[in-house]
């Protein structure tokens, strides 16, 4: 893990993560440098400075790309774009729910993120899922050199991550090189579906996931038999109870299993284990609907997949970093030990000689990103070579 900031999990965290998502080290150095005293601040001064140093070098790549534009130099444009949202989503996701800048800073992301994607012609398409009175938001990654219905992997979120992240760190991508296409899914309780739509987290994932593979099956692009799911962080909860529940998924991966969130929490309370975002508690009684931390962990003892996975009759893999300072090893174990009708399941510990050893291995995504979109290419018909 980099450790910028030696006495900060959550800022490390936000850096790597951008890293990950394609961050400039020369940037990270500019935005970074001057925030180390900040870094040992309490969350609300702190943050404040945190977000003032990503928004800066935000608007700075907005403008320089706005120079390219003007002289047709599109392609340079939509790179800084795409740049420049890492750096506002960053600083957004850091800021507590309530934030009076919240709401502003999440428009200026989602502009430089679609102008982005425009600008520099990525093959990646905006859709909307209708769900009850709203919709969810996705993002569709087709696959590359494949004729006729493509199969597909469905992603989803964890607690706090958008489905922009997920693109950006590149599953999407290694998943097309093989064959596979994407649909990225803000699923409520996060992204656009809190932000926007007001639709928070429910533990029963089977109802949004079912509506997702409802829209799939209305595309001619997609084979409506090769529909898998994949769940990072918090979706490793999401992903296994979803494809327990409803069976036309046709496999099932997480990238950093969540077994029993509800002992997670617990765990948190007593100061056990990492937080993944400041203002924790105010995040997640936003998330999840709660008036306060006791409702909140009422609702968090039904968010664990004891007495679920034996539902689960296709394949399942179940990835985990032997580092993890968020999750502890052994809910992998435990969801692993639980697929017992599972037709083929696999438990892949990331160690250090892959790395990606920490939280859904934000420390290294790439190779074990490649496992995973290999094992993915395996069970859904695309391909390694």
């Amino acid at each position: 893990m980099f450790k910028y900031f030696p006495t900060n999990y959550v800022w490390n965290l936000s850096v790597d993560l951008a890293i990950e998502m394609g961050a400039r080290m020369g940037e990270i150095e500019e935005m970074c440098g001057p925030l180390l005293d900040a870094s040992k601040q309490p969350d609300g001064p702190g943050v404040t400075t945190f977000r003032e140093s990503w928004v800066k070098m935000g608007h700075k790549l907005c403008e320089l790309a706005d120079e390219d534009e003007t002289k047709g130099r599109l392609i340079s444009a939509g790179d800084k774009l795409q740049r420049a949202s890492i750096y506002l989503l960053t600083a957004e996701r850091m800021l507590g729910h309530g934030d009076p800048t919240r709401k502003a800073l999440y428009d200026q992301f989602q502009r430089a993120f679609r102008r982005g994607i425009k600008l520099s012609h990525a093959p990646c398409e905006r859709v909307e899922i209708p769900y009850g009175d709203s919709h969810l938001s996705a993002l569709f990654v087709p696959a590359e050199n494949v004729e006729g219905p493509q199969p597909v992997l469905v992603q989803v979120n964890g607690l706090d991550s958008t489905k922009e992240m997920k693109y950006f760190v590149g599953l999407p991508k290694w998943l097309a090189q093989r064959g596979i296409a994407s649909l990225i899914i803000d699923q409520p309780g996060t992204g656009e579906a809190i932000r926007l739509h007001d639709l928070k987290a429910v533990y029963n994932s089977e109802v949004w996931a079912s509506k997702i593979v409802d829209y799939l099956e209305t595309r001619s692009d997609i084979d409506p038999k090769r529909i898998g799911m994949e769940g990072v962080s918090l979706g490793g909860y999401y992903c296994p109870r979803a494809v327990a529940f409803e069976p036309r998924f046709a496999m099932g991966v997480v990238w950093g299993a969540n077994h029993d969130w509800r002992d997670v929490q617990k765990k948190r309370l007593e100061r056990e284990g990492d937080f993944p975002v400041p203002h924790y508690w105010n995040h997640v009684c936003w998330v999840w609907g709660a008036e306060d931390i006791d409702e909140f962990m009422d609702i968090a003892e039904k968010v664990h997949l004891d007495g679920v996975l034996d539902r689960i009759r296709v394949p399942f893999l179940v990835t985990h970093g032997e580092k993890d300072s968020q999750i502890p090893l052994k809910w992998a174990q435990r969801t692993y030990e639980q697929l017992v009708n599972s037709p083929e399941r696999e438990l892949k510990i990331f160690t250090e000689r892959e790395s990606g050893v920490q939280h859904s291995s934000f420390d290294n995504s790439a190779n074990a990103g490649a496992y995973i979109a290999d094992w993915v290419a395996e069970h859904l018909g695309g391909h390694r070579a």
